[in-house]
């Protein structure tokens, strides 16, 4: 190549890198095209899988106008933090579905964009609450946390979700975005090309390493609020931490997944009955989803990240996740040999009046 340059007149070169610079164009907007048609492709397919649902109801019979039973008429939302281990519970889900018969769909958002428009948060509520023929559902996506009260929402579905120690989770997302999984291995990432490392990014001080990128998991748990997503914002910390204990059924830990499928088993198990000997058998082989390339950031990268106020919030509520989960899991597991035991009903019914003839 480089005799080639030697031999070749400067205009003749400037041509030749002009013509790579169009064709390297040409290929990145055929790539782009294929992929927008894939997205299309894949709306369209999960159309067509909605109509057959909805006509094998409606050939089954359609549902009497009655309420459905409690457990039929069920609805959880897993509106799941990326790089969370969210691939991997969410596909115990669909291992699960079938046997335990329920409907699992993803919320696929525009270029993932976890703030749905006035009118979608509208369409969607009304398709979560009134969309019988996915009774019981187990709904998953990017989204951030949606309030289904101020629809006037008379019953409210059932929010679930994990969270991840905040560093760890930006250093796999950084290295996500260059070099995908092993889950999708042959799709092209958004930053494929770049080599940098994670500790070469923070001590450049490179944007998407910066300290605003660990805010992510507070704003998912705030809300549609403006405010939630004013990175730093106290406000939206404590509105994060306040949706947490009082709309979340359980929140659990990426480090501790296994305990938070055995405790959503025993609390919920119309939806997760045999998923935690399915995590256990085959769920931490085959399920979990690992980035590729990955390398551990050093000490003075963390250190450097820990400085920051952003840090320190995000981990203020990564920690008051944690202590939650383990409250939780302390209340209604023993430990016997090292293993996890779900305990049995604690509580009973006496003096019962009036009594009965």
């Amino acid at each position: 190549m480089g005799l080639l340059r030697i031999m070749m007149p400067p205009k003749l070169q400037l041509l030749a890198v002009l013509a790579f610079a169009v064709a390297m164009l040409f290929l990145e907007n055929q790539i782009q095209k294929l992929e927008e048609s894939r997205s299309k492709l894949e709306r369209a397919i999960a159309r067509h899988e909605v109509r057959e649902i909805e006509q094998r109801h409606t050939m089954d019979g359609p549902r009497p106008d009655a309420a459905l039973d409690e457990e039929e008429d069920m609805v959880i939302i897993y509106n799941r933090v990326p790089k969370t281990a969210s691939t991997s519970f969410t596909n115990i889900a669909y291992d699960l579905c079938a046997k335990n018969k329920y409907h699992v769909l993803h919320i696929n958002t525009t270029k993932n964009n976890p703030v749905m428009s006035l009118q979608d948060q509208v369409r969607f509520v009304k398709n979560i609450t009134s969309w019988k023929e996915m009774k019981p559902g187990f709904y998953h996506g990017h989204v951030s946390y949606l309030d289904f009260a101020k629809f006037g929402v008379k019953k409210k579905p059932i929010y679930i979700n994990v969270i991840r120690d905040p560093i760890e989770r930006l250093v796999s997302y950084y290295y996500f975005l260059r070099f995908g999984d092993d889950y999708r291995p042959g799709l092209r990432r958004r930053k494929q090309g770049d080599k940098k490392t994670f500790d070469e990014c923070v001590a450049e001080g490179g944007s998407d390493c910066a300290p605003e990128k660990l805010w992510l998991q507070i704003p998912f748990f705030c809300g549609h609020s403006s405010e939630c997503w004013n990175v730093g914002s106290r406000w939206a910390m404590d509105q994060a931490k306040y949706n947490l204990i009082n709309e979340y059924f359980l929140v659990g830990v990426t480090e501790e997944l296994e305990d938070f499928i055995m405790l959503l088993e025993a609390a919920l198990p119309r939806f997760f009955r045999g998923a935690t000997e399915l995590y256990r058998t085959v769920g931490k082989k085959s399920h979990l989803r690992k980035t590729t390339e990955k390398k551990l950031p050093t000490k003075q990268t963390i250190a450097k990240l820990q400085q920051s106020d952003i840090w320190k919030m995000e981990n203020e509520f990564y920690e008051f996740a944690l202590e939650q989960f383990q409250f939780i899991r302390a209340h209604a597991v023993r430990e016997k040999d090292g293993d996890l035991y779900i305990l049995s009903q604690n509580f009973f019914y006496e003096k019962i009046y009036p009594k009965s003839n």
